[in-house]
């Protein structure tokens, strides 16, 4: 029996090439193409089953997609209070597609997309590009501000400057960094005990396969609960940063 290494799970398959006549633009569905587009066109299900035939006793999806939308308000509310609630859509739907893409990536033979540091840098990076864009819109050039603390030492000013420009700058790294070793670390985890098994019961030994098989149904679960865990992270997270922009700098 051949076994690959745990990274493969990991690895971008071309599933259709697509190149222009003289080679120079390469526009090929791969793997985590399709299941981006799959992992969105499942939120997009969700959405629609919640709203068709609107009654006033909903429906399950409708129910389902009502429960984390108002978890997202009161968290958004909880973190940047009621001015940040009219970016509420924004953050029901980053929180959502995360939500499903990490839990997809559970089925046997799926993709996990949020395991790849170039999706969730993406989300990360659009969204902290949109914080200081809000960040300016509201305060002008005083957002600025949140760099310079008024309370601080006039000695140790240019150093927390520096320190607080710094931790600004690599917001993106630990927001997307968080999600993806987490993603990552769950699904090599799951590879090598299900490897252990499929080894254990290749050479005979099916009775003491029964152990990690039980710490495989144990995994399973706790990857379960990461999954929905790192969605919430990165909701909670987001709003904090946005509620830097939103509060007045420099308190």
């Amino acid at each position: 029996m051949k076994f690959f290494s745990p990274l493969e799970q990991f690895e971008i398959v071309p599933l259709i090439p697509i190149l222009n006549q003289d080679g120079s633009m390469d526009f090929t569905i791969s793997n985590i193409t399709f299941f981006l587009v799959l992992n969105f066109g499942v939120v997009l299900l969700f959405l629609w089953l919640a709203i068709r035939k609107s009654r006033l006793i909903p429906n399950r999806f409708r129910a389902l997609i009502e429960e984390i939308f108002n978890f997202v308000v009161d968290t958004v509310k909880q973190q940047t209070g009621r001015p940040g609630l009219k970016y509420t859509v924004f953050y029901f739907l980053v929180f959502f597609f995360i939500l499903v893409a990490n839990l997809m990536g559970l089925l046997p033979f799926s993709f996990t997309t949020t395991s790849h540091i170039i999706v969730v840098s993406y989300l990360a990076l659009t969204a902290n590009l949109a914080f200081v864009f809000i960040g300016f819109s509201r305060h002008g050039i005083s957002f600025l501000k949140l760099f310079f603390p008024s309370s601080a030492p006039k000695p140790l000013i240019p150093l927390i400057t520096v320190i607080e420009f710094v931790s600004y700058l690599i917001r993106t790294f630990s927001l997307s960094l968080r999600l993806f070793a987490n993603m990552m670390a769950g699904h090599i985890l799951l590879y090598i005990l299900a490897s252990f098994v499929l080894r254990m019961i290749a050479a005979g030994m099916v009775i003491v396969a029964f152990v990690p098989i039980v710490l495989m149904i144990a995994v399973m679960a706790l990857e379960f609960g990461i999954c929905c865990i790192q969605a919430y992270v990165f909701l909670v997270l987001s709003a904090i940063y946005l509620s830097d922009s939103i509060a007045s700098p420099g308190h």
